[in-house]
């Protein structure tokens, strides 16, 4: 099992919502796949779901209105 990195507790599968801030515009990214520890809540994301979060974003990046919020699996 995969520990965390701040304070050694174990990670384990969950979900977690992914939130970015463009200049003043923001994007949330609902039910994202993540690895988070069960000891501080701490959040981690693989390097397949970190491009996926960025294919998202650059996506709405054009259509920005003030706040966008979509979800992972969408």
């Amino acid at each position: 099992m995969e520990k965390c990195l701040f304070c050694k507790g174990d990670l384990v599968d969950s979900y977690s919502n992914y939130m970015a801030d463009l200049d003043g515009h923001f994007i949330i990214i609902k039910n994202v796949p993540c690895h988070k520890c069960s000891q501080c809540g701490e959040v981690s994301y693989s390097g397949a779901i970190v491009s996926e979060i960025e294919k998202i974003v650059e996506k709405l990046r054009d259509v920005l209105t003030e706040v966008a919020i979509v979800d992972f699996a969408a």
